[in-house]
This record gives structure tokens, sequence and C-alpha cells, in this order.
């Protein structure tokens, strides 16, 4: 007869934190989930990160050894602060959890194994500059003429190499598709992206991406590395999951892919960058992936009033690739949106300077003010309304407009045009040419200073047809004289700088998109002198040190992509018109269209009290002689009527003594 031997129980352990009573029971539905995978979907202002640091904790308190669990971010500061919280919720050692962005956690995995990718422990870790120096002295070894034509710049060539890498895409099928526009150079291009490899291999040195790249190469070649981790994560923690790339996806895969123990938060509303990488279907497609996969929804709002919330569902609702949610507000009505429709945008900037004053005058902080639009291109008279009324304002992450590269350039044409005594002007434009440094800029400088007829002076045959190019655009910007500045622009870019900026600058289209918003801002003014002198005014020595107050109580103005992951109390939406917002480049496409919903839903998601979207009925043509019609954007017309208040904009009450003022008795 065997003999019986009973199996108990482990001991219930002793939990330190009572998760029913610190979470909402969407948040602790996450939370306490059994292994496997689970897909949460956490709305805008949801608790994410509180549902991430309260998973670990719990995992911890479970038994699980934080040296077991995983967890990864997007930016060390998110890290630190779930590794922060955790570490103050529990009386535990945490620095043995493995915490950080997926290139610092794919650098520790590298590390390690080095040497099965061909490199040495002590490899160096190229910044920008280092890998941009590296990759431009591969071109020579090429036997790349540039005598012949222009070659891509380094930074434009380094973007696509990024982007072949981080998307999993083949160089040729890039080249073909979405880099077009570098065609012609394909065959170097993808000869060039080898030989840039085997100078860093020589070099014992790896570039940003290759702290991806080379770990998910070393999980998927050696068997016995990828099973190692597999065995030493038990538990694998994703954040921001939608903002995932395929490269990072494939990462986690293969260290998750064995146990399944993986949880990703993420808000498929919020995937906003795939001009970047992102690929959208990561969360989409989650459950393909990993069989059994469990779906929570975190849809309880803290950050934003019922009323607003109201407009983003209704938005975001008209996707149709997406995980329907509906996000609930536990704050009281404060006021429905505001719709605010005004004439043009100089109207548009006065309206909201002055009611940012009054919402200053009644107690509201500027720094709780933000200003969100699609392109900073979109703010210029704005920024000169600001200026005006001296009202300080910072750009996030972004220089100002008219201090941009790309538009100080087209500006040192327009100036060059107006006055030929210009130097600083000619200068910049010749230094734009290949070969073309101080010495030679100063040296055509002494020949050609006062003259409008540039064919006279030759320069190198390294830079003789581009100079052939910018010589011709001369001609055209003196004959005949008084053309509007639009039109000056429109012949500076078709004859030289829009093929210029294809080559030279990896965010070209952006850079375009602004020049064409600078043609429409020329438009507003009689003469090529009264625009450059406006433009001299956004640009002054006051002006940038005021702009560059980034501490303080100052105005917030933003693209919506820098926006994401900040609020504010009070949001002014602007430029919603069709070909603005959303973009017209992306209109056509149904899924690029889609992500420019998500990017207004993401825009409207960042008020807390109030919100105001805002659009122009017209449009300036050349010195006010003529308008140009908007169409409000689709995304205001989606937004049934009655969760709006639309505002009548009326024009400034007459002064005494000004217009049809009668007798102030």
């Amino acid at each position: 007869m065997p003999r019986k031997y009973h199996l108990s129980h482990a001991p219930t352990p002793v939990l330190h934190i009572n998760y029913r009573e610190e979470l909402n029971e969407e948040q602790y539905a996450a939370v306490t989930a059994p292994p496997g995978p689970l897909l949460v979907l956490a709305g805008a202002g949801s608790g994410k990160t509180r549902t991430l640091t309260y998973r670990v904790a719990y995992l911890v308190e479970n038994g699980i050894a934080p040296e077991r669990i995983l967890l990864l971010t997007f930016t060390n500061k998110a890290a630190r602060e779930m590794l922060s919280r955790v570490s103050s919720l529990l009386p535990h050692d945490m620095t043995s959890l493995w915490g950080g962005t997926f290139h610092s956690i794919g650098n520790r995995i590298l590390r390690r194994h080095a040497q099965l990718v061909g490199l040495g422990q002590d490899y160096s870790i190229l910044d920008a500059p280092d890998a941009k120096e590296l990759l431009s002295a591969c071109i020579p070894e090429l036997g790349i003429d540039p005598k012949d034509k222009m070659f891509p710049k380094a930074d434009a060539i380094r973007e696509l190499f990024s982007f072949s890498v981080n998307t999993q895409a083949k160089l040729g099928d890039l080249l073909a598709g979405p880099y077009a526009h570098l065609s012609e150079f394909s065959e170097q291009l993808i000869v060039l992206s080898g030989r840039y490899a085997a100078r860093k291999l020589k070099a014992n040195a790896v570039d940003y991406d290759d702290l991806l790249h080379l770990p998910a190469r070393l999980l998927t070649e050696h068997g016995e590395v990828a099973a190692s981790y597999g065995r030493q994560f038990l538990y694998v923690l994703v954040d921001e999951y939608q903002d995932t790339n395929a490269l990072q996806s494939s990462l986690v895969d293969r260290v998750a892919g064995a146990h399944g123990n993986i949880m990703v938060v993420g808000d498929d509303a919020q995937s906003i960058y795939s001009w970047r990488g992102a690929n959208f279907e990561n969360i989409l497609e989650f459950e393909k992936r990993y069989t059994g996969a469990k779906i929570y929804r975190i849809e309880t709002n803290y950050r934003s009033t019922p009323d607003i919330l109201e407009v983003a569902n209704a938005s975001i609702s008209h996707n149709t690739k997406q995980f329907p949610k509906n996000l609930r507000s536990v704050r009281p009505s404060t006021g429905k949106p505001a719709l605010v429709p005004l004439s043009d945008a100089s109207q548009q900037a006065v309206f909201i300077a002055q009611r940012v004053l009054e919402l200053h005058e009644e107690g509201e902080s500027l720094r709780e003010i933000a200003v969100l639009y699609r392109a900073h291109s979109h703010a210029i008279e704005l920024q000169l309304e600001l200026t005006r009324r001296n009202i300080p304002f910072v750009i996030t992450s972004g220089v100002q407009f008219f201090e941009q590269a790309h538009i100080k350039d087209i500006t040192a044409f327009l100036r060059i045009s107006q006055n030929p005594h210009d130097e600083i002007a000619f200068k910049r434009i010749v230094k734009l040419l290949p070969g073309i440094g101080d010495r030679a800029a100063e040296k055509l400088w002494g020949l050609l200073a006062g003259k409008t007829d540039w064919f006279s002076a030759k320069t190198g045959a390294k830079s003789q047809k581009s100079w052939d190019s910018v010589c011709e655009v001369r001609r055209q910007l003196a004959d005949p004289p008084g053309q509007s500045g639009d039109k000056l622009i429109q012949w500076v870019m078709e004859g030289f700088y829009e093929d210029f900026a294809k080559l030279e600058y990896d965010n070209f289209k952006q850079r375009l998109d602004d020049v064409r918003q600078l043609q429409e801002f020329a438009r507003q003014f009689e003469t090529v002198p009264d625009f450059l002198a406006q433009v001299s005014l956004m640009t002054s020595v006051d002006y940038s040190r005021s702009r560059q107050e980034d501490s303080g109580d100052v105005l917030r103005l933003s693209t919506v992509h820098q926006a994401k992951g900040l609020e504010w109390n009070r949001v002014f939406v602007i430029m919603l018109c069709e070909g603005l917002f959303p973009l017209a480049r992306c209109m056509a496409e149904p899924a690029q269209l889609e992500e420019e919903r998500r990017l207004f839903y993401v825009a409207v998601t960042r008020a807390r009290d109030e919100l105001y979207l805002s659009y122009p009925h017209m449009r300036y043509l050349r010195g006010g002689s003529g308008e140009m019609l908007q169409v409000k954007s689709r995304f205001l017309s989606e937004i049934p009527t009655e969760l709006c208040e639309e505002w009548e904009i009326a024009p400034p009450r007459p002064q005494w003594g000004q217009g049809e003022c009668s007798d102030p008795w």
C-alpha cells in the first residue's frame, strides 16, 4: 500500500499594500491578474503609471524576486519614477530589478555577450555627432564623386539607415517607397550601409540603433542566450506599448515568448509616432501573437472634466482600427469646450492672446495654459501677437519658427534680393553649397559684394553645378523688381532649395511644409521689405531672450507630438482646418488619416478644466487683396454640435475718436 504524502499550500504572503483600497476596480483587476499574457488598455489620464507600479509591487509581494522582473520603458525618467514609487511602497531592495529604456536594457545584454557579435566588451557607444562623422568618413571610400552630383548628407543617410533598422525593412524597399527621393543613389547607399557597419565593428563601436539591433541578433542567432534570459525574467512588463517599433516588439517577444508572462500597457488611441517607425499593429495584434491573452481596460479618467472627455470619445469613435473604449471622468462638469471660429489667423492670435490674459487675471498661472498645434509653422501669427502684448512664452522642444535653419536660409535669399550689400545673407547662401566654407565665402563676397549678377564668379568643380542654380535664382529675384514675397520664395524653392533640402535634411517633408506656411505668411504683406521687417521683429534679441525663459510663469506653445504625456488646466488647439490639422499630405491614406485623428484625440485629452478649439475661416492672399476660404477640420465636424459651445467673436469696439464712435457721453 503506497504511503500517502499530503502537500500543503504556501503560506499566504503578508502584504504591505492594501491593493483594493488604493486602486480602483479596473486598476485592481489588472494589477492582480494571474500569470500569462496581459494587454492593459489604459486610456488617457487613467493612471497608467500607477497600474504598472503596483503590478511590480504586487509581483514582489507575492514572492517574485526583483531580479526576475524586466520593466521596459521609453524614457529613463519613466523608469526612475516607477522604480522610485515601488521602493517607496515596499520595504524591499529593488536595485536588482532590470528596469530602464529599451536601449539601456539592450546595452546591458550586449555588454554580457559582445564577443558573440564580434565586439569586445569594452566597445564604445557613438553619440549622434560621432556616428555622423564615422558615416561621413565611409563615403569617399566608395569612390563617390561629389563633383558629378550632390550626394545625400550624412544626417539624411543616418535617418534612412535608422528607419530601416528599427522597422526591419530592407533598404531597397524603403528607397522604392517612402525614401524614393533618394532612389537615384540606391546602389551606393546599400553598399554604404555595409561599409558603415564594417567600420563600426573595426572601431569596436556601436551606434544608438545597434543597442537594439545587436541584442535582437543575439537572441535570434544564439538560442542559449535567449533561453537564459527567458529563464531569468519570469515577468516582463512594457510601458507605452503602442509606441514600440518592429525591432522592439520582436526583442520583447524573444524574451517573453518562452513563458508568456508579459504585461504590456498602452493606449492604441495615442499611437502617433509612425513617422519615426512605431508600429501601430503591435498593440492591435497582441492577441494574435500571444494565444489566450487577456485584455484589461482602464477607462476611469482622473484628469479631464466629463465635457472634455465626451468630445474626445466622440472624435476617436470615427477610427475603424482600434480597441473601442469610453473614457469616464470622476470630476464634476465645469462647462462645455469652446468651439471658436475666427475670420483669419491674425484674429485667432488676437483671441488667444486676449483670452490668456483674461485667464491670468482671473488667477490662472501662465504655466497652466498651453496652445497646441499640428506644426510649429501654424503658430506664426500667434507668436507675433504674444510678442506685441509682452506675454512670455516658451516653445516646447522646438526652435522659434523664424530661427530654424531652413527658414533663415530662405529669408537670406529674400534679404539679398532687397539689399545686395547684405554680407551675412550672402555668406549664408553660398555656404549651403558643397565645398564652400568660410574662406571661400569671403573670397566670393569680395568679388560680388553689391552685385546682382553672380554668374561672373566661378567656384570649384565640386560646387559649380549648385552655384549655377543659385546664380539663376539670384537673377530671377532681381528681375522684375517688386514681386511679392511668396513669389520670391517659390522661385527660391523651385530653382534650388527644394532639391537641396531633400539631400540635406532627414525631415525634409516637414521643412518643406514650413516653407509653404512661410509663403502663406508672406502673402499678408504688401512688400518684401514689410515682410522682412516683421521677420526681424520676431527674431529680435529681446524676443529670443523672453522665449528662452523656460522657468517661471510662461505660456506653453507646443506641437501635439511634443505635448504627449503632459497636461494643463486650460488648452487651446488651433488651426483646425482641412489641410492643416489633419495635414494635407496625410489625408489621402486612411491609415495616416486615422493617426491624425489620434493626434487630435491626444490634443483634446491634455486639458483638465477648459478646452478651446479654434479655426480661421480665411487665410490671406497677397496684400490682403484677396482671401482663401478655409474648410473646418473634419475632426470638428465629426463632433456632435451639442458637445461644444460655439463662440461668436466680435471685432473690437471703436475707441473714442476713431471710426464711427459717437459722443461718449
